[in-house]
């Protein structure tokens, strides 16, 4: 049998990592664990060393019997597809991760019939904290009621009685948008979005073609989806009164108008100027790239986590602005520094 040292090769345990290590059991336990009793730095050294060469791995089912948690957060989602939605979930992985926790994701599909169940979902895996990316029903809230497990919901315009929340001013990063297509010259300017009055990216958009004197140009109703986006895109080409410019609601949506105007033939910005709002990577790469304003992703999920990991009584919510990040889509042309390197 191969083996190293005096250890046979095959699963170790804590007993073989000690022996190896020249420690006892409980120190390993308390290198793993990070306590609760301090390890010297030589002797941490020598014992995540042991680990290493031995391939230990911790019997997590065990360890959460020991100490009543999983070390794991659950994050619902519409559609983890969705490229905002898949930046979210992976600044929140990293700021979990920072604080040893894992990160369980569980898509809605979009429907809100799905929240309650996957919240029974995420109770039933053990999770130690939930963040939710959904405007909860009252079935929701009964679930989470329910589970007793911390919870932070995200994607939020406004405070939700009795749990912590963090979101966009979509508000604000509407506005922006269409105040800079303004700027741009344009005297009517679309909305693809939700078709809500009272959606915030639609009162932007509607508040500052206001404020500017200006009517509101046509609304093209979207899911948010490409082909939500396309279909929009198409709509708006079909309009008596065209628009010269358009605010769409996601980077995601946009991508399937910039589709439409494409296959329409428009040669974009000049006949057709485009403004989104979210910031994901998908912004900068479509063609032409997105003028967008960009939520603070990394901010928020820093904050969704740091919230679910130590709850507070104190019921909170905060919204970060966004920021406009100004690209080719609008008319704009590429910085001097920008423009050499691609």
């Amino acid at each position: 049998m191969t083996t190293v040292g005096d250890i046979p090769k095959r699963r170790a345990t804590r007993a073989d990592v000690a022996r190896y290590a020249g420690v006892s059991p409980a120190v390993v336990s308390y290198t793993v664990n990070a306590g609760p009793k301090p390890v010297a730095d030589a002797t941490r050294a020598r014992v995540l060393e042991a680990i290493r060469v031995l391939g230990y791995r911790p019997n997590a089912a065990a360890r959460t019997l020991k100490i009543g948690s999983t070390k794991m957060l659950g994050l619902i989602v519409p559609d983890s597809s969705n490229p905002f939605f898949a930046q979210y979930g992976h600044a929140i992985e990293d700021a979990a991760a920072a604080q040893g926790y894992a990160l369980l994701v569980v898509n809605t599909g979009g429907a809100p019939e799905s929240l309650a169940p996957s919240i029974r979902t995420m109770a039933s895996r053990q999770v130690d904290g939930m963040l939710i990316a959904f405007q909860p029903s009252m079935d929701a809230l009964a679930e989470i009621s329910s589970a007793g497990i911390p919870t932070v919901l995200l994607n939020q315009t406004t405070a939700v009685s009795g749990l912590p929340a963090v979101g966009s001013d979509l508000y604000a990063g509407a506005r922006s948008g269409v105040q800079h297509l303004i700027g741009h010259g344009h005297r009517s300017i679309a909305f693809v979005g939700d078709s809500d009055p009272l959606d915030e990216r639609q009162r932007g958009w509607r508040d500052a073609l206001t404020a500017a004197g200006l009517a509101p140009g046509p609304i093209a109703a979207s899911d948010f989806t490409r082909e939500g986006g396309y279909l929009a895109g198409r709509e708006l080409l079909s309009e008596n009164r065209r628009a010269s410019a358009v605010f769409v609601s996601s980077d995601m949506q946009a991508s399937g108008v910039l589709r439409a105007f494409h296959e329409a033939g428009l040669s974009l910005p000049d006949d057709f100027a485009v403004v989104s709002l979210d910031g994901s990577p998908e912004s900068e790469y479509s063609w032409p790239a997105l003028t967008t304003a960009s939520q603070s992703v990394v901010d928020m999920a820093a904050e969704a986590v740091r919230h679910v990991i130590t709850p507070t009584e104190q019921t909170r919510f905060t919204l970060y602005p966004t920021s406009l990040v100004v690209r080719q889509s609008c008319g704009c042309a590429w910085p001097e520094a920008e423009s050499g390197a691609r």
